[in-house]
């Protein structure tokens, strides 16, 4: 039902209206599970209109040597928000593309591996389009929300393409929406229904509809270090359960099993497939390293594997990594 009314609504949003988001108060629709009428529908298409004309203006393509990806201004003088992956190591040349075809020079400054944000410093002189950064903690599962990005890379004549979804989960290390997303988005922009940027976009799903975000608070409280270009955080870093898993397969299967590892102790083995971890359903390699980042060593977490025919429940002890 909730998937029929946001097909529907989407047909009905158009990008071609450019009035301005003001002060007006909230629409009760803004805050339902489920529109429950036409008027519902029209109330959330009009929000959707005003925010995407306040916001289009400062969301950009990035391109690094032959990388590509998008990115966000949130500061007159040029700071971008992106994924780190897009961003890379600090110093880096980086060219960034407005909406309206501008091609502007810039460098790359600091990213945090383990949450996947990444900064990016316009260095051509003046005063940029941006938009303010949000407060993802105040989000709650069913939230609507708008991810905006260059799906595919940037093309000129094309402005930034919008997808309207829903909140799953958050916590403070892990915003997941069903936003649909697809290669060249990473390190675009996730907006609330209030214009202010709640995430970015981190890693593409193997479903289309299930996609990771960094939250932007993360950005917020980690400003000055990725603004002075450190790099810190790694797979190599912090928890570990000992288990190597096959990166190019759709699903999180095990392939290997460290001996007296944690995950040997808990009794994983060689072939299982991993398809929850904590309270968390995992899609893939991607979902589980991230669930992974939110324990410390000593935590007892339950982790449930697909072995053959049978679903399992096992619990396992995150233990530190030796490396």
């Amino acid at each position: 039902m909730r998937n029929s009314w946001r097909f529907i609504l989407v047909l009905l949003v158009s990008l071609a209206v450019r009035t301005p988001l003001g002060a007006e108060s909230r629409p009760p629709a803004l805050d339902k599970l489920v529109p429950e009428s036409i008027h519902d529908l029209r109330a959330i298409q009009e929000r959707v209109k005003k925010v995407t004309a306040k916001v289009l203006p400062a969301v950009v393509g990035i391109r690094i040597g032959h990388a590509a990806g998008s990115g966000v201004i949130v500061s007159k003088d040029g700071y971008v928000l992106t994924a780190g992956h897009i961003s890379g190591q600090p110093n880096r040349d980086a060219d960034v593309l407005l909406p309206d075809g501008r091609r502007l020079h810039g460098v790359t400054l600091g990213s945090n591996k383990d949450l996947d944000s990444g900064m990016i410093r316009i260095t051509d002189k003046g005063d940029w389009p941006f938009v303010e950064m949000g407060d993802a903690a105040r989000l709650h599962e069913g939230a609507w929300c708008l991810a905006l990005g260059h799906p595919e890379g940037f093309r000129p004549g094309r402005t930034p393409v919008l997808r309207l979804g829903r909140v799953l989960t958050y916590t403070d290390k892990i915003l997941r929406t069903d936003c649909a997303l697809v290669g060249g988005d990473s390190g675009g922009p996730l907006f609330d229904l209030d214009g202010k940027v709640i995430g970015i976009h981190s890693r593409i799903g193997e479903q289309l509809t299930v996609n990771i975000h960094v939250p932007i608070d993360t950005y917020r409280t980690t400003w000055e270090r990725l603004v002075k270009g450190e790099v810190w955080g790694g797979r190599k870093r912090g928890p570990y359960i000992g288990v190597h898993l096959n990166e190019d397969e759709g699903e999180c299967r095990i392939v290997k099993v460290d001996k007296d590892s944690p995950a040997e102790k808990a009794g994983l083995k060689p072939d299982d497939v991993v398809i929850r971890f904590g309270k968390d359903r995992v899609e893939d390699l991607e979902d589980l390293l991230m669930l992974l980042k939110e324990h410390k060593p000593g935590d007892e977490v339950p982790i449930h594997v697909r072995r053959g025919k049978k679903i399992l429940e096992l619990k396992i002890v995150i233990g530190r990594h030796p490396a």
